[in-house]
């Protein structure tokens, strides 16, 4: 398809109003016409920025990934620091539960590699084990949040009703949960860095 004598529209505003249909609609209603249709203009117009459907979806990806507000160089331990990260990470990604899913299909991992940086530079001095920290925190991050996006995005709760009848144990654990879905979150990654405490405490 040929593209316009002269751009209609933004980068960024296409972006946004791709954000909003995905938001407003679902991703299995997301096309190139719905977003033009939101802007105001015909399917060309988005031809000047973007060579296909994907490339406009790897930018909704990179948009929710830069909306995350987090300074590393900040106060605080590693962990403590991580943890922030994280919870902001999530955050941004719940804004947009419909649209979480890019995040998976187009990970722009490039933009990541200055925070990779920073983060293990404050990781314990044990550098055979950075690597392994780094792939636990952020698998953990974008999996946890994935399945919160997922129940959101259907409307339905993330840990279903249980029957105390027939899961007596599990009711009562869930009775016993102080914790909303974030600082669920949080605690597990607490455990997770407990025992990366253990294992390289003492280490060099």
């Amino acid at each position: 398809m040929g593209r316009p004598k002269k751009p209609l529209i933004s980068r960024e505003t296409a972006v946004a109003a791709a954000i909003d249909v995905i938001d407003a609609d679902g991703l299995e209603a997301f096309s190139l016409g719905s977003v033009a249709k939101r802007l105001g203009v015909k399917s060309p117009s988005l031809y000047y920025h973007f060579s296909d459907k994907a490339e406009l979806l790897a930018q909704v990806a990179r948009h929710i990934l830069l909306d995350v507000q987090f300074d590393w160089g900040g106060p605080g331990d590693w962990d403590e620091k991580t943890i922030t990260l994280c919870r902001e990470t999530r955050r941004a990604m719940l804004k947009h539960p419909n649209a979480a899913p890019l995040l998976l299909q187009f990970f722009p991992r490039h933009l990541l590699l200055g925070a990779y940086e920073q983060t293990v530079i404050s990781y314990p001095r044990h550098r055979p084990l950075h690597m392994a920290i780094l792939e636990g925190v952020e698998k953990f991050t974008f999996g946890s949040t994935m399945f919160e996006a997922s129940a959101l995005a259907r409307g339905v709760p993330p840990m279903p009703e249980v029957d105390p009848e027939r899961y007596p144990n599990l009711a009562r654990s869930i009775a016993a949960n102080p914790f909303d879905d974030e600082e669920s979150f949080v605690q597990a990654l607490r455990i997770f860095f407990a025992g990366v405490k253990v294992l390289t405490d003492g280490k060099d």
